[in-house]
């Protein structure tokens, strides 16, 4: 773990992101001594942190933090926090604080194989995401919902849930973004009032652009998701996952889903 650069893992306890989940992270898969695709999970932070006021660390300075991190551990789970830094009591932040940012690596997840391709199960949530126009998409460090919503997935066998915000449209799954195939078409919520927009949500976009297949961003109904002709989730640990089961409805055929993975897999680098 690097903490501003240098070796340890202890931070103040007045640093905002502690106090108040006032900074923003982003997690990034490394295999073989490379993270995949940085330079878009950069561009994600540096807009973030733009969001929040907060000033982010250079990319050269970050690139050397993390070749430093990936030459005692080549493969893993990178973690990289931006907090605005330490304050003094009260919200207000102060224009002089100076940022605080953080590297951990963890050991790669061992997911099972069969996840990649038969599917997975996947369970509908009972928390409701609040609404908040200016921290949609954002990757910030209030999690909290994302917590409690995790903690109702208490069956091993169920490896993600899908999350609702308050009118009734699905958002995006715990720690994932959701797409549906509808009619040949790619369909993704809308993530202008609450969720997050992850890189790989990105590179899925990017890919039916470059397919010529037609992909719409708008509000999702439950009734639709369940619908569907597939579905799948993404992330930057797990690729992509397609959904074989949500609560009673099944699905066994995943051509598309397939396709976008085998490709987005074929770029990784």
């Amino acid at each position: 773990m690097l903490v501003n650069g240098k070796q340890g893992n202890l931070i103040s306890i007045r640093d905002r992101g502690l106090l108040y989940g006032d900074g923003v992270f982003r997690t990034l898969l490394t295999l073989n001594g490379r993270a995949q695709h940085w330079p878009l999970h950069f561009q994600k932070l540096h807009k973030d942190c733009s969001s929040l006021g907060i000033v982010c660390p250079d990319i050269d300075l970050l690139s050397a933090e993390l070749d430093r991190l990936l030459m005692q551990q080549p493969d893993g789970v990178v973690k990289l926090i931006v907090t605005r830094g330490q304050g003094i009591r009260g919200y207000a932040p102060s224009a002089e604080a100076i940022p605080t940012h953080i590297w951990d690596i963890s050991p790669l997840p061992d997911y099972p194989p069969d996840r990649t391709t038969l599917g997975i199960r996947a369970r509908m949530c009972q928390l409701h995401l609040s609404q908040q126009p200016r921290l949609a998409g954002i990757k910030h460090l209030n999690r909290l919902e994302n917590v409690l919503a995790a903690a109702e997935l208490n069956d091993a066998d169920v490896a993600e849930g899908l999350l609702m915000d308050a009118d009734g449209n699905v958002i995006e799954g715990t720690r994932s973004n959701l797409f549906l195939v509808v009619q040949g078409k790619l369909v993704t919520p809308d993530l202008s009032r609450c969720g997050v927009a992850g890189v790989q949500r990105g590179r899925v976009m990017v890919w039916a652009a470059q397919h010529g297949m037609q992909l719409q961003v708008r509000d999702v109904r439950l009734d639709e998701v369940l619908h569907a002709d597939e579905l799948f989730v993404v992330n930057s640990i797990i690729g992509l996952w397609a959904i074989r089961e949500l609560d009673q409805q099944k699905w066994s055929s995943f051509p598309v889903s397939a396709k976008i993975s085998r490709d987005l897999n074929g770029q990784d680098a």
